[in-house]
């Protein structure tokens, strides 16, 4: 059940920044939803964007290489800076690479409590079902495309995206909100990370006591990022003491932050991390 957006629900010693993270092939206007629905509840949102990703999506999609040559390395530094730059450690919601993101943020004892909605794996998660190699192969069929930025055409977005909506809306989707994507990202640290020797950039410590709660919301449907993608990067917390859930959204796809619907999703993310929301020792101290 929505709660009533009338009634604004910022807690008065709790978090009451929001802080969302957009994953791949789209930019922070894929939030753009959301926004006015926490604003509603007395939040203060925030959507940074990668580095370069803050031009229109027009405008990238007239010239993708300003986005070739982006690093995780580099957003993730961006990222941090941007929630440590909030007095109450904010809550932070990623989706899809974000997802990924969003647990590299809480490794780094930052945030008050995580959410990855439909998540990117982190370093380790050793699952890639076919439907996420047929969806990630218009990336991966061509070595070059490494050092390139690969969008998806609108056939290869609903199937990876928005296979629950029909071709029409999915077509409108594509429309507002698809990009290309930094390649490098796809072949350095996404199915291939876990086959080269030493840490990389998605790693995080699994076994952390001292972190944010983090949930993690799957799209029953989702085919880039299958429900048992991310219930394997959930169960690698097992060793953790500090709070980890995992959470199955029937028949729900990777479009689930914008696809009918997305209502519900985003009052269960902010509802459950409003009731598990805590401050790491490290930013508590």
């Amino acid at each position: 059940m929505s709660t009533d957006e009338t009634t604004p629900a910022t807690p008065s010693d709790g978090p009451d920044t929001i802080v969302l993270v957009h994953g791949l092939w789209v930019t922070p206007r894929s939030w753009e939803h959301w926004v006015p629905h926490y604003e509603a509840r007395g939040f203060r949102v925030l959507t940074p964007a990668y580095p370069g990703f803050e031009i229109e999506v027009e405008a990238l999609r007239a010239d993708p290489s300003v986005i070739a040559d982006c690093s995780i390395t580099d957003t993730i530094e961006h990222l941090s800076a941007v929630v440590r730059s909030v007095e109450r450690p904010p809550i932070i919601m990623g989706h899809s690479f974000g997802g990924a993101l969003t647990q590299m943020l809480l490794a780094r004892g930052l945030g008050a409590a995580g959410v990855a909605i439909d998540s990117a794996p982190t370093e380790g998660v050793r699952r890639n079902p076919v439907s996420q190699v047929r969806s990630l192969f218009p990336a991966l069929n061509n070595p070059a495309k490494r050092h390139q930025a690969v969008g998806f055409t609108p056939e290869q977005f609903h199937y990876a995206f928005t296979n629950t909506l029909d071709e029409a809306a999915s077509q409108a989707a594509y429309d507002r909100y698809a990009i290309a994507a930094p390649g490098r990202w796809v072949w350095d640290y996404g199915l291939i990370a876990n086959f080269k020797p030493g840490h990389q950039e998605t790693w995080v410590d699994y076994a952390n006591d001292d972190r944010a709660p983090l949930l993690f919301l799957a799209g029953g449907e989702d085919h880039i990022m299958p429900p048992s993608v991310n219930e394997s990067n959930a169960r690698k917390y097992r060793k953790s003491s500090a709070i980890t859930e995992y959470r199955l959204l029937d028949g729900r796809s990777h479009w689930t932050c914008a696809e009918p619907g997305w209502e519900a999703v985003a009052d269960q993310a902010l509802e459950w991390a409003l009731a598990h929301a805590c401050v790491p020792h490290q930013r508590a101290g």
